[in-house]
């Protein structure tokens, strides 16, 4: 098998966990405080990353380099994962992964009104615009005829989750570190499973390890061994191997994945205006992808 058939499997291997992830958080927030299964989650992956490094003999990370971590942990695995397992506990999961899926969308918006990056041209204007309404079809679907308790709640954390991934993204390509990026990714979750704790317990919303279902502990296996563990493997894999376009594409089907998959296994409504909604999103984030392709391509093409 070539390397690059090995990176497509990866590809297929990201967009399908990644999508199911979504629905494993929300089986185990069912029965179990979202914080807790959240700190469960990033304790364990992070334990595991981190310690498979300290084994092979990888130095410990320098004191700027734990500020630097400890800053993204805030941004990627408490705000970002963090609040998106709460959302889930009051939204569908198909709802939580498209939400999650703008991303593109608010980096775009964010660089151009704090860093005067990226402009806004009509091309990109569509795509914002088209996210936004198929999000707003979605959203009225299930605000209005499948409402549920916290359902607001939800979708503020939600979207403050996506928010807190796209300044966290910004940030990371703003100033890259020199560590391995996996074992970054391990303190970052460790870091981030500490404060997960605290919020925790200030919240009050904890109950005993041995009160968690062995349905919640079977999904938390999942989330760690699958999603936090062999699918970020993958991506990283298919990033190295496949190109940045090819490699992407997992975004656009880790929403389908959810919904689809979150109607069977969790009786999600599905309806075809949740189809539609979620096409006329990923359309919309697709557009503004390839916008802002066109836009950096333009800057490195010599002038003749």
């Amino acid at each position: 098998m070539t390397t690059k058939q090995k990176a497509y499997i990866a590809l297929c291997i990201t967009s399908t966990v990644w999508g199911t992830s979504w629905i494993a958080s929300r089986m185990a927030v069912q029965q179990a405080p979202a914080l807790e299964v959240a700190t469960i989650r990033q304790f364990i992956a992070g334990c595991i990353f981190t310690g498979f490094f300290l084994l092979k003999g990888e130095k410990l990370p320098n004191l700027k380099q734990m500020k630097w971590m400890a800053g993204m942990s805030i941004l990627l695995f408490v705000s970002a994962n963090g609040l998106a397992t709460v959302g889930v506990k009051y939204i569908s999961s198909g709802l939580a992964a498209l939400i999650a899926a703008l991303y593109p969308l608010s980096v775009v918006i964010i660089e151009r009104l704090f860093y005067n990056n990226n402009k806004i041209t009509g091309y990109t204007f569509l795509g914002i615009l088209l996210g936004l309404s198929g999000i707003g079809l979605v959203f009225y679907e299930n605000a209005f005829h499948h409402q549920q308790a916290g359902y607001w709640i939800g979708i503020v954390v939600s979207v403050v989750a996506m928010l807190s991934w796209s300044v966290g993204t910004i940030f990371i390509a703003r100033k890259k570190m020199n560590i391995n990026p996996y074992y970054a990714t391990g303190f970052q979750m460790l870091c981030g499973s500490f404060i997960l704790a605290i919020m925790t317990l200030v919240s009050g919303d904890a109950i005993p390890l041995s009160a968690i279902p062995i349905k919640t502990w079977m999904a938390i296996a999942y989330l760690v061994a699958m999603g936090s563990i062999l699918a970020y493997v993958a991506f990283i894999y298919t990033m190295k191997h496949l190109e940045p376009s090819i490699a992407s594409l997992y975004a656009y089907i880790n929403p389908i994945v959810a919904i689809l998959i979150g109607s069977v296994l969790v009786k999600e409504v599905l309806t075809l205006n949740i189809i539609f909604g979620a096409i006329i999103t990923l359309l919309g984030v697709y557009i503004v992808n390839q916008s802002l392709k066109k836009q950096r391509k333009a800057l490195v093409e010599p002038i003749e």
